[in-house]
């Protein structure tokens, strides 16, 4: 199922976890579900008129299983390049492993053995590298390459995992989730105060913010 957040972003709802697809220079699909998740992308893509073919960019805000899970799976339509932060776009090229002594990477060894490599080109995104209208911010944390993009233009922000909602407002990685909890709120301080103004937050758990996100962000801020 897809919902339209605002003007050309859509929210796909997914096994627990959203993934969005934004009309931006060229359509932009931002983050990619579970491996069980295919259908339901599918779906989405159908209910916002666009085909998998169609898309140009695609946005990870981290590597983990339910953000990369589909890409495999949409591969044979796919002709778009991967963007994502160094670390994690090393992981998902298969060039390193997430390491066995951090807790977060042990979990993410595991659901590995759940996961396909996509046969797509992944490159690692610079914190400030511009890709359509969404500036690229290094956010670490939630996992060492986590990037959030923010597009003053379209007044989105895709929050991947660095922060969750919950009862309207935004909450910060947790430690079980998490390769670093104090980074994780180092990376919420400095998006708040680096960022542009936005209007949508888009997080990959709760329930987006289709009005004052930036306020949202630069509130918790303040109070962790």
């Amino acid at each position: 199922m897809a919902t339209e957040l605002a003007d050309g972003v859509w929210r796909f709802e997914l096994r627990g976890v959203s993934a969005y697809l934004v009309d931006d220079d060229v359509p932009t699909l931002v983050d990619a579900g579970t491996p069980w998740d295919e259908a339901a992308i599918r779906e989405g893509f159908a209910d916002a008129g666009v085909d998998v073919a169609d898309v140009g960019r695609v946005l990870l805000t981290h590597y983990d299983i339910d953000h990369v899970g589909t890409l495999a799976a949409l591969t044979p339509e796919l002709d778009a390049t991967v963007y994502t932060g160094a670390f994690d776009a090393a992981v998902l090229r298969g060039e390193r492993s997430p390491p066995l002594r951090n807790h977060k990477g042990a979990l993410q060894r595991l659901a590995g053995l759940f996961t396909t490599p996509p046969d797509l080109e992944v490159k690692a995104v610079a914190d400030g590298e511009r890709l359509g209208s969404f500036t690229a911010y290094h956010t670490p944390g939630h996992t060492p390459g986590h990037v959030a993009y923010v597009s003053e233009e379209l007044g989105v922000a895709l929050l991947g995992d660095l922060v969750s909602e919950s009862d309207g407002a935004l909450e910060p990685s947790e430690w079980l989730i998490s390769y670093d909890t104090d980074r994780v709120l180092d990376s919420v301080r400095d998006l708040a105060e680096r960022a542009p103004p936005f209007d949508v937050a888009c997080v990959g758990h709760g329930e987006p913010l289709t009005s004052g996100g930036s306020e949202a962000l630069g509130a918790l801020a303040e109070r962790i």
